[in-house]
């Protein structure tokens, strides 16, 4: 990826999502996550420097759960291209509780020009976005985690190169929202992704079916083995927000499970290990991992801001501002 010049707002490239919703990666094609990540890039190498596509525009962000990585990104994301960002907490709205869904869909709508939300339920954003005439972005669901995926293949993208097909990409632990959404980047990018987690944890069976449809090879597996040679090793927390009634269950069925630095020695020499954060260090990982030479996870940290600008700007850089 060769340093091009600086753009300026004659030189931007065409957002390629205008005005639509983004709550699955598989709302992308593969010639748009190729804009997307190429735009990702171009930020992150500092192209996109003093030019403001989304001034006079702004983004409500919907939080049911807490957040370091996607509050900060998307919110001084949103000030680098110009424009602004509003933070509402649950605690503020009360989705389904103290308005309906469908109701604060209806009035952001007259406010803001798209809304991010970071919800318990997918449902939650399928409504929104239902109900909503601006674009809804899946900032995290617990079926999907598409945004973190963007941020993901960017930093394997900064190590390995853009074409990503026969890359060996394992995800090891809980078959989550993480999970489910490294199944469909498998689907737009040909990387050969494998499933490690133990009986009963498996990905959604849905998901699983989308891959089915698209003609796409996943590899679901119980066997720890299988990390060996990998490319990208990946895991996540074994007990998400809203799981904890779960833990000691969930920890007994994870035990074996965790990434060590031992377990890195076992990639391809080239290998990378990454994990979205927070990470729960004693069970899924430990602090030698993510410290470890081939760790890329503050990389992946950082990219979040590269990746989540991107697709903001093809998402709301054709609108007119209202005011």
């Amino acid at each position: 990826m060769n340093k091009a010049a600086a753009l300026t707002p004659d030189t931007l490239p065409a957002p390629v999502m205008a005005g639509r919703d983004f709550l699955s990666n598989l709302d992308m094609s593969p010639a748009e996550l190729r804009a997307v990540l190429d735009t990702a890039h171009s930020m992150k190498r500092g192209e996109w420097r003093g030019v403001k596509p989304l001034a006079g525009l702004s983004i409500a962000l919907v939080f049911e759960k807490a957040s370091l990585r996607t509050r900060t990104t998307f919110d001084v994301g949103m000030y680098q291209l110009g424009g602004h960002a509003i933070t509402l907490s649950n605690t503020e709205i009360g989705l389904g509780t103290r308005e309906r869904v469908s109701d604060v869909a209806r009035n952001l709508e007259r406010w803001v020009d798209a809304v991010m939300g970071r919800v318990y339920l997918q449902q939650t954003l399928n409504e929104l976005a239902q109900h909503a005439t601006i674009p809804v972005i899946n900032g995290l669901s617990d079926m999907l985690h598409p945004a973190q995926l963007l941020a993901d293949y960017q930093t394997i993208e900064d190590e390995f190169g853009t074409d990503l097909r026969g890359r060996r990409v394992v995800y090891i632990g809980d078959g989550n929202n993480l999970a489910n959404s490294h199944i469909h980047m498998a689907i737009l990018t040909g990387a050969q992704v494998t499933i490690v987690t133990p009986v009963g944890y498996e990905p959604n069976a849905g998901v699983l079916m989308d891959a089915v449809k698209h003609g796409t090879d996943i590899t679901l597996t119980h066997d720890l083995s299988a990390i060996a040679g990998a490319d990208v090793l990946y895991t996540d927390v074994w007990i998400s927000m809203g799981q904890e009634a779960e833990a000691d269950i969930r920890r007994r069925a994870f035990r074996g499970y965790q990434v060590t630095p031992e377990m890195l020695d076992t990639l391809a020499p080239h290998g990378i290990f990454l994990h979205c954060l927070p990470a729960h260090y004693g069970e899924e990982t430990v602090p030698e991992a993510t410290e470890h030479p081939k760790s890329r996870v503050f990389d992946q940290a950082e990219n979040r801001l590269h990746a989540q600008k991107a697709l903001m700007y093809h998402v709301m850089g054709a609108m007119t501002p209202r005011w």
